[in-house]
């Protein structure tokens, strides 16, 4: 073994000396006892056990997967919480968790659950929660749906956006409740999917409100637009559900139950999806998208004053949020309390 470092040397004494000198010093890294050898053999099938994640590129050569997160997400989501500490956007006193019948059986409770998010689709909070006291008064349980006739059902549930397609899944739906799940809800995202009508964000919400699990994020348009905006996605989002895989990717799981509402009700009142409130917001000055679609000068940081919120009405929306828009025509933007405007202007002359 250490023939090549002694090859030049001529006194075999001298040979003779270095060889043992190599040989000793292999001899330390040796085990010298059974308990060594086996320590060392344990150690060695440890470190072949961890493993590393990769993803593969287009190309099919592995890449080391790195943690991404936006930059001062914490501190921004801390605002929010700030502005939402009040509790009174309509989602907070209208939502699907307001919805139903509290005092109904567990599975009427589940299913006017998923009911109410069914009916929330492209429909503002107050309109959804006037349908569901117009169908509990009703009677809005499995059964009743199904010998309720479409021309009466219809008009229960009038206004709602798409209200005539809605009757059809609700029909849908509560038919294939009572065949194959003795009139309640699955109690997985896989199973709610496959009800007509039901979509991820419905499912996700269903699990956490009627089922008490968070399976996923729930991502409407509201979310959609404001992680978006906020630069909280590693690129941006052409929809809501990947706004929702793309947000599982780095925000911790205890966040996932909270993030809906609270994003909800911050849309509804300040981060609107026409002319937002940016001049009102705690995170005007760390969000990328700040005053990007207004005309007005952007304050100063620390600066006392603060544009009227209705002084934005001619404020034109963003190009990218054009087809938004679009989307969310029947979700008008709820204005923003008295009370929030106070606390926020007394935020910033702080």
């Amino acid at each position: 073994c250490c023939q090549g470092h002694i090859s030049g040397v001529n006194d075999l004494s001298t040979a003779l000396t270095l060889s043992l000198y190599f040989l000793d010093g292999y001899s330390k890294i040796l085990p010298k006892t059974e308990t060594d050898a086996s320590l060392l053999s344990s150690h060695r099938l440890r470190r072949r056990q961890l493993k590393v994640e990769y993803d593969k590129d287009e190309n099919d050569s592995q890449v080391k997967k790195e943690h991404w997160e936006p930059p001062e997400w914490t501190k921004q989501l801390g605002f929010i919480r700030e502005m939402r500490s009040g509790r009174d956007a309509p989602v907070d006193h209208m939502g699907a968790e307001k919805c139903y019948d509290a005092e109904a059986p567990a599975h009427v409770r589940r299913f006017q659950v998923l009911v109410s998010l069914m009916l929330s689709s492209q429909t503002k909070d107050q309109v959804t929660a006037a349908a569901m006291q117009r169908l509990r008064t009703h009677g809005c349980t499995v059964e009743k749906i199904l010998t309720t006739d479409d021309e009466t059902l219809g008009k229960l549930i009038y206004p709602v956006g798409f209200w005539r397609n809605k009757v059809k899944y609700l029909k849908l739906t509560s038919a294939m409740l009572q065949r194959e799940f003795g009139g309640d809800i699955p109690n997985s995202v896989e199973g709610l999917v496959q009800l007509p009508g039901v979509g991820p964000k419905m499912a996700h919400l269903a699990m956490d409100i009627a089922w008490d699990q968070v399976s996923g994020i729930g991502v409407d348009t509201h979310v959609h637009r404001i992680t978006n905006r906020l630069g909280w996605l590693k690129k941006p989002t052409k929809n809501p559900e990947e706004t929702r895989k793309a947000l599982e990717e780095w925000l911790p799981r205890e966040l996932w139950s909270e993030i809906n509402w609270l994003l909800v009700g911050f849309g509804q009142q300040v981060c609107q999806p026409v002319n937002p409130l940016c001049s009102m917001c705690l995170n005007q000055y760390s969000c990328p998208s700040a005053h990007k679609n207004s005309p007005l000068k952007r304050p100063k940081a620390g600066s006392p004053r603060f544009p009227s919120p209705t002084s934005s009405s001619k404020i034109k929306a963003e190009p990218e949020q054009e087809s938004a828009v679009k989307v969310e025509k029947e979700s008008m933007p709820t204005p923003i309390p008295p009370t929030v405007q106070k606390k926020l202007k007394n935020k910033v002359k702080r």
